[in-house]
């Protein structure tokens, strides 16, 4: 038996080609990047501006089923299709998000794909990249050192120290720092309160330059950020202590998106990285729009399940950007629908077409959601050596009935080769015309029925409930004038409930909402609803402990 390279060790032995090359078969000329060694490039702002007026390509997203300690391959999916694409002689790009720090140290791992689906280079995207959430860090960082020293300094704006809402953050699952007091040592350090830390891809800063459209709108959105409540109730923005400005200019560059490859030598736009559990999970605007000026066809993902990322994607980024998706493709394993169904990863090995057919409800639930939204679907089942030929017949089938047309795909072992078929029905389906795309709810809807009908129709919910507080934290929301943004959904990303151990298809449900909070900058209402976490902590057995330099002084460990 041949030893199975690992996907750190298939991204250092790939062929690149100079990033100038790779941005030419887009028609960006060399004078239009920023590089960052010779892999990997930021594309400028004038160049993206030049693009307005050009038709857009077709917009494909990517999404999957709920995640699994079996694993998916949403991203690896996504990358794969981008190169089959490419393959079959279209001209194609992907957009994904960027990797956080937090996951690739902690449990999850990177960002990248997998096997011969990955984008490149592996280690720079997974770790500090460009340096974009550096940026965003010191921006969001920046705004607090601010704040405290405007109440410091007098506190011009009356702000009541009690009710400050800004934290700061740390791209780093850190679960000690979730709850914090600052400013302790006396007199010169300030006034004692408590804060804390979320971390940096939970940070609204991140939402804003995920979904800003120029510097101009960046720095906009940054000014309406609430940070504060002043004595009389009435909220404090960023801009009434002047840190606007200086925020955008932590943010220029990090503003301009990214360029790098896929093993194959395909363009990748990877730009921007919101969790998609406690923010909307999109790579950022400005990637996405540029892409599909560029590219006929452009693939791109949203984060965790449908339930989330999809929903995300279209109620929030489609809404916002203006975006109209051609089509969708679901990820669904038959381990995972064998996980669904019952059973143990540890007897994923032994077939067992039952459990695949009982938790393929799951991926049913996620192929009647995205038709609410009006685009049309495809499955893409990503295979895993264990796969019997009944098992994949028994996925087929259930997705047939339910209307969707499933595709098995060898992309993590074969690259593009792989991903052909799905690569020629995914073009067809983009092409047909078919999409009728529509959010969810429309603007003017109250923002308690916003998250209601979330939860009714996309979790299949029997009810939400909400504590007092929250309800009149939305009343305060409508009456300073934000009834019309739509809601961001934070809960777990492993079950349509707020439960993470009930998987399959629940209904019939209680979602409680206990807390919700404003991003007037980024332009969406979050509703945290069960356990969720805006700081991650470590596993028990972090990734960390396994990540090294070996004696050549290549990293190791890292996935």
């Amino acid at each position: 038996m041949t030893d199975v390279k690992s996907d750190i060790e298939i991204a250092r032995a790939a062929n690149k080609q100079p990033i100038r090359e790779v941005a030419a078969k887009l028609g960006i000329a060399e004078e239009h990047l920023v590089p960052y060694g010779h892999d990997k490039a930021k594309i400028t702002a004038e160049f993206i501006r030049s693009l307005e007026g050009r038709p857009d390509g077709k917009l494909i997203l990517v999404t999957a089923v709920n995640p699994t300690p079996a694993g998916e391959g949403k991203t690896t999916t996504t990358v794969g299709l981008g190169d089959g694409l490419n393959r079959i002689g279209k001209r194609a790009a992907v957009c994904i998000r960027e990797a956080s720090l937090g996951p690739c140290f902690g449990v999850k791992g990177g960002a990248a794909g997998g096997g011969y689906a990955q984008v490149i280079p592996m280690e720079d995207m997974n770790l500090h990249f460009t340096g974009d959430f550096h940026a965003i860090t010191s921006a969001h960082n920046l705004l607090a050192a601010l704040l405290d020293n405007h109440i410091y300094w007098g506190n011009e704006q009356k702000i009541d120290t009690r009710r400050v809402v800004w934290r700061r953050v740390l791209d780093m699952n850190d679960r000690s720092l979730r709850q914090i007091v600052t400013s302790l040592g006396g007199v010169p350090n300030g006034y004692p309160r408590e804060s804390g830390f979320d971390i940096t891809v939970a940070s609204e800063v991140m939402a804003i330059l995920c979904l800003a459209r120029d510097l101009k709108d960046l720095e906009e959105r940054l000014g309406r950020i609430v940070i504060a409540t002043r004595v009389d109730k009435t909220p404090v923005f960023a801009r009434d202590i002047k840190a606007d400005g200086a925020m955008a200019v932590l943010l220029k560059d990090a503003m301009q998106p990214n360029l790098v490859q896929t093993l194959e030598n395909n363009p990748a736009f990877v730009h921007g990285g919101p969790f998609a559990n406690i923010a909307h999970g999109c790579n950022s605007v400005v990637a996405t729009t540029t892409a599909l000026k560029l590219a006929d066809y452009v693939v791109t993902e949203a984060g965790f399940g449908a339930d989330l990322g999809a929903e995300k994607f279209f109620d929030i980024k489609c809404r916002k950007a203006g975006l109209t998706p051609d089509a969708c493709v679901i990820v669904a394993t038959v381990r995972s629908m064998k996980m669904n169904g019952g059973v143990a990863k540890e007897d994923l090995g032994r077939e067992d077409v039952a459990a695949v057919t009982r938790g393929c409800a799951n991926l049913g639930r996620h192929i009647e959601n995205i038709g609410q939204f009006g685009v049309p679907v495809l499955v893409a089942i990503n295979h895993f050596g264990t796969d019997t030929d009944a098992e994949i017949d028994a996925v087929k089938a259930y997705a047939a009935a339910m209307g969707a047309e499933a595709v098995l795909c060898r992309h993590w072992a074969q690259g593009s080769a792989g991903i052909e078929e799905l690569a020629h029905k995914v073009a067809a389906l983009a092409d047909s015309g078919t999409a009728k795309f529509a959010p969810l709810y429309p603007d003017a809807m109250p923002l308690a029925e916003k998250i209601e009908t979330i939860v009714k129709r996309i979790y299949r919910g029997a009810a939400v409930t909400m504590d007092k507080s929250v309800v009149d934290q939305l009343a305060q929301f409508a009456a300073q004038g934000y009834a019309d943004l739509p809601v961001c959904m934070a809960k777990t990303q492993y079950s349509f409930s707020t439960d993470p151990s009930l998987r399959g298809a629940p209904d019939g449900h209680v979602v409680h909402v206990r807390e919700v909070r404003l991003s007037a900058g980024a332009g969406f209402v979050v509703a945290i609803c069960g356990e969720i976490m805006t700081m991650p902590g470590l596993p028990r057995s972090p990734s960390a402990e396994r990540i090294h330099l070996n004696m050549q002084g290549y990293i190791e460990g890292l996935f």
